[in-house]
């Protein structure tokens, strides 16, 4: 299909209205053909507020003359232009080439205003060479679904209107209009699986399959509609696993579906719901093997970068790796601001009637640490100390996130256990005015606890 601007003003009609659109603009061919094409039926778009913006990733050496000539090339085509430098953090198992991206993304996302549309230059020929990678990677129907060519992205849409047009086409329109454009060099490298894809392999089957891309993007409107149909599915299937925590599924119905819809689900969680990396094969199928079979007294656990799963009774429990946590940390604290937790989240105080710590107690502020074991406290209303271990146990905490509840000292004497109970003799009576010591905010480990059940005197959710 031959591009023009009138073609690229047919593909953005079919997309939602923004109140702005922002090209990612790298200096290269497809990006420049996108932002001319843009400029010229600007008058013509349901909304005519066009900005671009830059990232400088800093890795090549003429990356600072290259962003010159995007602000340049801006200028001249009279639309502002913001350049945003980033520093690409290398980290071992992880290429280079995507945590350039994932920074990139991240820097879009800061970016981005209500509303915005962010448009992407990836075109027919990008599609063919992702859906090619993914099947060499073993993805399954949304690794193939390819590229999206309009999704969700921060406040707004990420959109790839390109996704119609051939690189020959977009080459050929830079060609006519004298359209001046950086070639990354990097592009060259065969080190690179898609480089090595686009210029080693593709066009070979090109001889043989001259409609290739073409084929290859159908193949990615297929998948996609299949991906769709399994999340309606999981969608289905989810309903009677939920529990008040949408990073907690219920067991036994899970353990009801066919493995085929067990793992369908479970994707679906862990990646629409819990908002965490999905697992790979293998580790998906150790959740199956491992997890969901396991006793209610054991505490497996199968972890991947970026997320782990854990059982505790009868329920499957999804989150971000836990931080590691110093067993002898401890704070004291003045109570005068909030006071940051090294497992995330803050403690904070409030006044209320009937609950909480007595203020003339308080005086000399008090001390934050975790459990170390043998802990002990007696809860209002009760005559006798109870070892913490199993207070927690009563309450039905889970065994990895009872080291990681603060507990308040007033002088060496355990008072408070965060988000459950005063002990005596430190709680206010009823009708007189305490101090609460909350956790906050709300999502935090320490904040997802479930609620204490014992209903004595003094006792906090």
């Amino acid at each position: 299909m031959s591009f023009s601007p009138a073609s690229l003003l047919a593909q953005l009609m079919q997309l939602p209205v923004p109140q702005r659109y922002c090209v990612a603009y790298s200096g290269g061919v497809d990006s420049h053909v996108l932002l001319h094409a843009l400029v010229q039926i600007r008058d013509a778009l349901p909304c005519h507020n066009v900005s671009v913006v830059h990232i400088n990733h800093g890795i090549h050496p003429d990356a600072e003359l290259w962003a010159r000539h995007c602000e340049m090339v801006c200028r001249d085509l009279g639309v502002p232009c913001e350049t945003i430098s980033i520093k690409v953090q290398r980290q071992a198992n992880y290429s280079l080439e995507a945590m350039a991206r994932d920074a990139r993304y991240d820097a879009f996302a800061r970016l981005s205003c209500a509303n915005d549309m962010l448009l992407l230059a990836q075109h027919q020929n990008d599609q063919a060479e992702t859906v090619l990678l993914q099947l060499l990677r073993g993805s399954g129907v949304k690794g193939l679904a390819g590229m999206p060519v309009c999704t969700p992205f921060a406040q707004g849409w990420m959109a790839r209107p390109l996704l119609a047009f051939g690189r020959e086409a977009l080459q050929q329109y830079a060609i006519a209009r004298q359209l001046p454009w950086i070639d990354d060099p990097s592009n060259l490298d065969m080190a690179f699986d898609r480089n090595f894809l686009r210029h080693a392999v593709l066009p070979i089957l090109r001889q043989r399959w001259p409609t290739l891309d073409a084929t290859l993007t159908r193949v990615a409107r297929h998948q996609a509609d299949a991906a769709d149909l399994l999340d309606v599915l999981a969608q289905q299937d989810l309903i009677p696993l939920a529990t008040s925590e949408p990073a907690v599924l219920r067991i036994n119905p899970l353990m009801r579906l066919q493995p085929m819809r067990q793992r369908n689900v479970l994707r679906y969680w862990l990646h629409r719901v819990c908002a965490l990396p999905l697992p790979g094969t293998a580790q998906l199928q150790r959740i199956l093997d491992e997890v969901l079979p396991a006793a209610k007294d054991a505490t497996p656990l199968v972890h991947w970068p970026g997320a782990e799963v854990r059982r505790y009774r009868d329920t499957l429990h999804a989150m971000p790796p836990l931080p590691v946590l110093a067993s002898d940390w401890q704070q004291h604290w003045d109570l005068q601001n909030s006071l940051h937790l090294p497992t995330g989240g803050s403690l904070q105080v409030q006044p209320g009637e009937g609950v909480g710590l007595h203020k003339s107690d308080l005086e000399q502020g008090v001390t934050i640490r975790y459990r170390r074991r043998g802990e002990r406290c007696r809860l209002p209303g009760r005559e006798h100390h109870h070892e913490l271990k199993k207070l927690l146990q009563d309450w039905g905490v889970p065994p990895w996130q009872r080291d990681r509840i603060p507990l308040i000292y007033i002088g060496d004497q355990l008072a408070q256990v965060t988000g459950f109970c005063v002990c005596e003799p430190f709680a206010v009576k009823p009708g007189e005015i305490g101090l609460q010591i909350i956790a906050k905010p709300r999502g935090s480990a320490i904040e997802t606890i479930p609620e204490n059940k014992d209903n004595s005197p003094g006792c906090t959710p």
